[in-house]
């Protein structure tokens, strides 16, 4: 409907500056047989007698009058009739023209055109009647503009609308197919039409969607069943061991008991905290940044705590990134538990910075974990079986969220491969790292030195002793 339109609007004008030409033709053709019949009827009158009876011409009519009004000459349409018009041109002009409706003795509008012949006797006026020329020239351009607009429009409107129905039917299709899938029912996709290149890439894009859609939703729902086991097993555990002691009280060890229930309590704390921690890292909720030396960083935490295995220290200074501190303490925390773990006598951390990229690793020295099941264990709940006997209260979640705050920080958290054991690398942007061949120093250099702009902000976190 908006393309007949617009070509109906452009078929309008162009047809009105036609019919304006066609009239315009008209015209001058209509001024032309009009001075014709002048040229003519002029040297009958000086040369005189002038016959009563002008012969027939182009035009409608022709009458002569003499200096004192009367009628001398005419064509047959006027022979007899007295004189169709009264007016002349003003002073300077010898001609000028009126429409009459209609001049006296003739039947209709007529254009009367007005000559002055002068005479000895006077001025002879000179009358023409010549037809009216309408703003659209005749009826035939007039027909032949309105059947030329109604079949252009009548055309291009069908082949536009042929066209945008091919078009359109892929587009229904999908979105007929779009409106059957449901939760249950995923697997589902658009058909992908062979031609209409853009709208074959809005296919195969809704498709991709789909696909990262279903998936997310069966992560989901994998994770909702894991979160619901790992929930529940405890929770069983302690009602049946309150059941039991308040079915036989006397014969109960109630601090044992407690014990018991206080454990449970603690890994369902576990649980919930770090499925918290987890929700807040999908919602992308806004982190504390501060520039903070890395290597400080993790010898502050590194010597804070207490290791049942010997752990070694590589910590090169001045690796500074932009980080929550207390997120990226959170991913260094569950990797040493982790290693600690797995680690047979020895757990190596180190920090050094690789051009703009400041890495973070922790190696145990256990059995390590197979390259197929390296990606594995970053999905949620997921514990490998060494896992389960080494430590059956973990959650399953310590490396998901691990890994998660090292996304959040432009970041990533791999498994690489290493002689003996599992191999932890922790990758994050160095902070305003230099252009490549650029003189760099860090925050903390000399007088001479470029220093940081922001280094009044900086928080270095308390080393204690023994700090590397």
């Amino acid at each position: 409907m908006a393309t007949g339109t617009v070509v109906l609007f452009v078929c309008i004008a162009v047809s009105f500056l036609f019919l304006l030409y066609v009239a315009g033709k008209d015209t001058d053709r209509v001024e032309a047989r009009a001075t014709e019949a002048w040229n003519r009827v002029v040297p009958l009158i000086r040369e005189g007698p002038l016959p009563s009876l002008l012969p027939d011409s182009q035009v409608e009519a022709i009458q002569v009058l003499d200096a004192r009004g009367n009628v001398v000459a005419s064509t047959q349409q006027l022979l007899g009739k007295p004189p169709m018009a009264t007016f002349l041109s003003g002073n300077g002009d010898v001609r000028s023209a009126q429409v009459l409706c209609p001049p006296r003795g003739l039947v209709g509008c007529s254009t009367v055109v007005s000559y002055k012949v002068y005479q000895p006797d006077g001025i002879w006026p000179l009358y023409v009647a010549v037809p009216v020329i309408p703003w659209y020239g005749d009826a035939t351009a007039l027909l032949l503009a309105i059947g030329v607009s109604v079949l252009v429009t009548a055309g291009i409107t069908g082949w536009v609308f042929r066209d945008l129905t091919k078009v359109v039917a892929p587009v229904n299709a999908m979105q007929a197919e779009l409106a059957e899938i449901t939760a249950s029912r995923l697997d589902r996709r658009v058909p992908v039409p062979r031609k209409y290149g853009e709208i074959k890439f809005l296919a195969e894009t809704v498709n991709d969607t789909l696909d990262r859609l279903e998936g997310a939703y069966q992560q989901l729902r994998r994770f909702t069943s894991d979160a619901s086991h790992d929930l529940r097993s405890p929770i069983s555990a302690m009602r049946v061991q309150l059941d039991q002691a308040l079915m036989y009280p006397q014969d109960t060890d109630w601090p044992k008991m407690a014990t018991s229930v206080l454990a449970g309590v603690d890994r369902l704390q576990a649980i919930v905290t770090d499925l918290l921690t987890l929700a807040r890292l999908d919602a992308r909720a806004p982190l504390s940044r501060n520039p903070t030396d890395l290597s400080m960083l993790v010898a502050a935490e590194v010597d804070r705590r207490t290791y049942r295995v010997e752990l070694v220290k590589n910590l090169r200074r001045n690796v500074y990134v932009e980080c929550d501190r207390l997120r990226i303490t959170r991913v260094l925390v569950n990797l040493l538990d982790n290693a600690e773990r797995h680690a047979n006598s020895r757990i190596t951390v180190s920090v050094r910075s690789e051009g703009c990229t400041a890495i973070m690793e922790v190696l145990d020295d256990g059995a390590g974990i197979a390259p197929e099941q390296r990606e594995m264990v970053f999905e949620r709940f997921t514990r490998l079986a060494a896992s389960r006997e080494r430590d059956s209260g973990g959650t399953g979640l310590g490396l998901p969220i691990a890994r998660e705050i090292a996304e959040a920080h432009q970041g990533t958290l791999t498994i690489q491969d290493s002689e003996r054991g599992a191999r932890f690398v922790l990758s994050l942007p160095v902070y305003e790292c230099a252009p490549v061949g650029a003189q760099t120093r860090s925050p903390s250099a000399g007088a001479g030195g470029r220093r940081g702009p922001t280094r009044r902000n900086w928080t270095i976190p308390d080393l204690g002793k023994g700090a590397t």
